[in-house]
């Protein structure tokens, strides 16, 4: 089975640089991308962090397909929760006018930032609309088609291009599935917040289920994004993947949030203001040489029945990071020449 292999970056700030050369990083790493072969480049949302630079991805975005002349560009993706959907999809549709059939439209589902950088996103906000919902509006302004019962009846999102946003849904849960199925949309599991495989399958599952039973059809081919690192030995890309670490802060209100270090959950404790405890894991990373890397990632595309994945940028030292994506797509090269002849 053919693998599509693309890029998600979150703009990481390495050890003694700025976030100016992180996101000079970022462009580094899309314009190889695109001479690599990858299939899309997506750049993620984060808002008051000091480990990643990728708070605005509009605006990223809009470089890099300026900057770039075929691979698919996107956001992986939009917190919708924090903005109004008519100003999303005029951000989007801008940028589907500028780069016709480039652009891809990824909405996350977690808040993507400490309680005072919500609280300042969401200020002035009167109601607080369902996520459903409000894709639900972004998706009708997007391909102008508002229903005629809507409040925005015959409002129209411009410019209305020609090729709208590809509209997706991150998510690393069953719940997150079955919230794609049912909206319609594409549906992207995220194992770099959700490394449980049987998680992985069961969301899968339902999506496909669900998709199918809401609207009689069969579901867009579900896409896998995990963390990937690739080196020269074994031994080098253990050494990178033991950096690469999951922090989860749980708070004693049920909610369970994922960041970036030990310092972000105690920073996220404190502004929640509530009892709350924090746990370090070892991050589910998928490592090794270019053939043993190629070998894990068709068990997993076979496993999940899955045609493109998703890799995220997990290697700290930029250099790196840029040799894991180059090795990996000299891995699959090779694999399909074999396969050719």
């Amino acid at each position: 089975m053919a693998i599509k292999l693309s890029i998600l970056d979150q703009s990481v700030i390495s050890p003694g640089e700025s976030g100016a050369a992180a996101l000079r990083h970022t462009i580094a790493l899309a314009r190889l991308a695109e001479r690599w072969g990858y299939h899309r480049f997506w750049v993620s949302e984060h808002h008051d962090s000091n480990l990643v630079a990728g708070s605005s991805p509009e605006v990223l975005i809009s470089h890099l397909l300026a900057l770039t002349e075929r691979i698919r560009i996107g956001s992986g993706g939009v917190m919708l929760q924090h903005y109004s959907p008519y100003k999303v999809a005029e951000n989007f549709n801008v940028l589907a006018s500028l780069a016709p059939g480039r652009v891809d439209l990824g909405i996350g589902r977690t808040p993507g930032g400490l309680p005072l950088s919500i609280k300042a996103l969401q200020k002035g906000q009167s109601e607080a609309q369902p996520l459903p919902d409000k894709i639900g509006e972004l998706r009708q302004f997007l391909h102008d088609r508002v229903e005629a019962e809507s409040p925005f009846a015959g409002l129209a999102a411009s410019p209305v291009p020609d090729r709208p946003a590809a509209l997706y849904l991150l998510g690393a849960s069953v719940s997150s599935a079955e919230t794609a199925a049912s909206l319609g949309l594409p549906y992207v599991f995220a194992q770099f917040i959700n490394g449980d495989p049987q998680e992985a399958e069961a969301a899968f599952r339902a999506y496909r289920e669900g998709f199918r039973a809401s609207l009689t059809a069969e579901a867009p081919e579900p896409i896998l994004s995990l963390p990937v690192i690739v080196a020269d030995t074994e031994e080098e890309a253990q050494r990178l993947a033991d950096d690469y670490k999951v922090v989860r802060i749980r708070l004693e209100s049920g909610r369970t949030i994922t960041v970036g270090s030990v310092a972000h959950a105690e920073e996220y404790g404190r502004q929640a203001d509530e009892p709350y405890r924090i746990e370090v894991e070892q991050a589910y990373v998928v490592r090794g040489t270019k053939e043993s890397v190629f070998g894990q990632l068709s068990a997993l595309a076979e496993r999940y029945g899955v045609q493109e994945i998703v890799v995220i940028a997990s290697v700290k030292d930029a250099a790196k990071r840029l040799r894991s994506f180059e090795l990996l797509k000299e891995a699959f090269a090779e694999a399909a020449v074999v396969y050719e002849s």
